[in-house]
């Protein structure tokens, strides 16, 4: 069994490497990953926005493998970024983490994270048969 990506000729294509609707058939796994954010493993929070993405989706996927999951599980994606202007930083990391997985996403562009600190977080939902 397969995610089916939904993409309908009748409503406005992706504006990006995303899928506008994926659905999961009955009898499998959900996995609901809280929000994570540029921290690394001892604790440090990693230095700019390039290093923090990479440091979130770092620990995205960490949650993904334990549990026997990978990118190409995920069914929908939420960004949320401090600016638009690390947008383009933002999709080549992002890029880099799905390979050739496309899930639904949304990308919000915030004022605050939980802390100052944070400059970009990411909350997924995946599913595995």
């Amino acid at each position: 069994m397969t995610l089916a990506i939904h993409n309908p000729a009748s409503s406005a294509p992706p504006l990006g490497a995303y899928s506008n609707g994926i659905s999961a058939p009955a009898g499998g796994r959900w996995l609901y990953i809280a929000g994570q954010v540029g921290v690394e493993p001892d604790g440090r929070v990693a230095d700019g926005f390039a290093p923090q993405a990479e440091a979130a989706w770092r620990n995205l996927v960490a949650v993904l493998a334990d549990a026997g999951m990978s990118a190409s599980d995920l069914v929908k994606v939420t960004h949320y970024l401090l600016s638009p202007d690390d947008l383009a930083a933002y999709n080549a990391v992002r890029m880099r983490w799905l390979g050739a997985a496309r899930p639904a996403s949304t990308l919000v562009v915030v004022a605050s994270l939980a802390k100052p600190e944070w400059r970009v977080e990411v909350e997924a939902i995946a599913w595995h048969a």
